[in-house]
């Protein structure tokens, strides 16, 4: 397939907010693809690239963008695939040169819509529609099973990607070879937010509760003596856990896939700050020292796997029961069960005091959602809030097509300028999006066809959970889970925090600034 064919397809599913016409457009693209093409086109539409990493910059990606475009389109979908995975191997002596020149050259030959295409793709921009809810249904639709068994599939296998080439090759028999298996790890469970312990315990009853630990989430596999942990994105990190891998020999069980958390701890038993965990998964890391240096702590919470048992469908209460069966209460993480919000309360009120984000609330009786984002776990956590000024927004799509909606939120510098902080659509009632999207354009300064820059002189409260080292942005510093909490049209730019109280901040309490 050319590539231009998926940039027009990636087009298509943008401009509708229609999942039914987006399901059907992306299921004609599928079943128009070789078995060679199916994991780079799924991956492509889905806004990721097989690479994973490039080794390359957004200036140096905005660099090469600024080549003149090719006057008609000549790029496969291989071509793509083949460049980039030469750009991603490409090391040693004047490997970022290299790589800034190979980039470049597969730039020159797409034409605009291509090279447009591409970028937004490298910069993980490539906000279609194509979620994988809606990929998995064209996925299904496109080789003619039920989407039920792409879904579980998709679970078990840790991504679309490698379902859809055997889905539409194979069909449902394919599919069938998908299981729970010992190293071969699968999407994690998430969680939604609840507002607080009453909110959560509304919506599940008896739950059973859980400290939120602000670690690094891990998946733990167990044959004998064989050990392997792999991260949140299933990346094998054991090598930098061998106190994990210590823990994990010396369990009674001699199969065993659990789902937890690991992270550094004081020397009083509080948590270190995010970043300082995360410290142990760097690139260049002489793992002996770091591991003198910064200790690291394994807690599980769920058991997926014991024995011959896959316990996957089982109802959480019974997955608990056997977790704590395999593995000494010191490796369990904290849990309480109850109804009662007075109960739960105190349970929160001990989490924050020892340091942690929070709690988790968890139905009793859910199977593991294995890459879902479900109702049945909740997290409470508390939140900061910081006044920013807006310096951008892009036009939404979906529903929200012809409004602005994803806002770049700014803090004051030392110079009266500001200084971009990230990024967030999360909050806005369609009231806020047409009154901000009229608010925002009498500002406007300039725009290109996504995003229009405005003067810097509209304040948001913005309530955000994190902050954490970033070299995306000139601060060095990004929001995570940032939301608008509500417009402050009582204030001016000026009484906007400064990147200074960011900073602050940050250094108070590490990656987190709630509690």
């Amino acid at each position: 397939m050319q590539l231009v064919e998926l940039a027009d397809v990636s087009r298509q599913v943008a401009a509708t907010n229609r999942r039914l016409d987006k399901i059907a457009a992306l299921a004609a693209c599928l079943r128009r693809l070789v078995p060679e093409e199916i994991e780079i086109a799924v991956g492509y539409l889905s806004g990721e690239i097989r690479q994973s990493k490039l080794g390359v910059g957004s200036a140096a990606i905005m660099g090469a963008r600024a080549t003149p475009e090719a006057a008609s389109s000549t790029l496969t979908l291989m071509d793509v695939d083949n460049a980039l995975a030469l750009i991603a191997r490409t090391s040693g002596a004047g490997s970022t040169t290299e790589r800034k020149r190979l980039l470049g050259e597969l730039l020159v030959n797409a034409t605009e819509h291509e090279q447009e295409f591409l970028v937004r793709l490298l910069f993980g921009e490539l906000r279609q529609g194509a979620l994988e809810g809606v990929m998995a249904d064209a996925i299904a639709q496109a080789a003619q099973i039920p989407v039920r068994e792409v879904r579980r599939a998709s679970m078990l296998a840790g991504g679309l990607a490698s379902v859809a080439r055997v889905a539409l090759t194979e069909g449902s028999s394919g599919l069938q070879r998908f299981t729970l298996q010992v190293f071969q790890p699968v999407l994690p469970m998430l969680a939604q937010p609840a507002s607080d312990v009453k909110d959560a315990l509304q919506q599940l009853g008896t739950a059973a509760l859980e400290w939120k630990i602000d670690g690094a989430r891990i998946q733990l596999h167990k044959s004998g003596d064989e050990v392997r942990v792999y991260s949140r994105a299933l990346n094998d990190v054991t090598a930098a856990v061998p106190e994990i891998v210590e823990q994990a020999r010396g369990l009674p069980v001699r199969t065993l896939i659990l789902d937890g958390e690991t992270i550094a701890l004081q020397s009083n038993g509080r948590p270190q700050p995010f970043q300082v965990t995360m410290r142990r998964f760097g690139r260049r890391l002489n793992v002996d020292h770091m591991r003198q240096e910064l200790p690291l702590s394994g807690f599980f919470f769920d058991c997926l796997r014991s024995g011959e048992q896959d316990l996957i469908d089982l109802p959480a209460s019974e997955r608990f029961s056997v977790l704590s069966a395999a593995c000494p209460s010191e490796l369990v993480i904290p849990r309480l069960v109850t109804a009662d919000v007075v109960s739960a309360q105190a349970f929160l009120d001990e989490a924050l005091a020892r340091g942690h984000e929070g709690i988790m609330a968890k139905s009793l009786d859910a199977p593991y959602e294995a890459g879902g984002r479900g109702s049945s776990w909740l997290k409470v956590k508390q939140a900061h809030t910081l006044d920013l000024v807006i310096l951008a927004a892009e036009w939404g799509t979906g529903r929200r097509r012809g409004w602005l909606s994803n806002l770049h939120l700014g803090a004051r510098d030392a110079d009266g300028g500001f200084v971009m902080l990230g990024k967030t659509f999360k909050g806005l009632t369609d009231e806020m999006l047409a009154w901000q999207t009229e608010a925002l354009l009498a500002l406007e300064a300039k725009r290109d066809e996504y995003t229009v820059y405005v003067r810097p002189e509209l304040v948001v409260e913005i309530a955000v959970n994190e902050i954490q080292e970033s070299p995306q942005y000139p601060g060095g510093l990004a929001l995570r889970f940032a939301r608008v909490k509500r417009y402050r049209t009582d204030k001016h730019p000026e009484d906007a925090d400064t990147i200074e109280t960011v900073r602050k901040l940050f250094a108070g309490h590490g990656a987190r600034i709630e509690g």
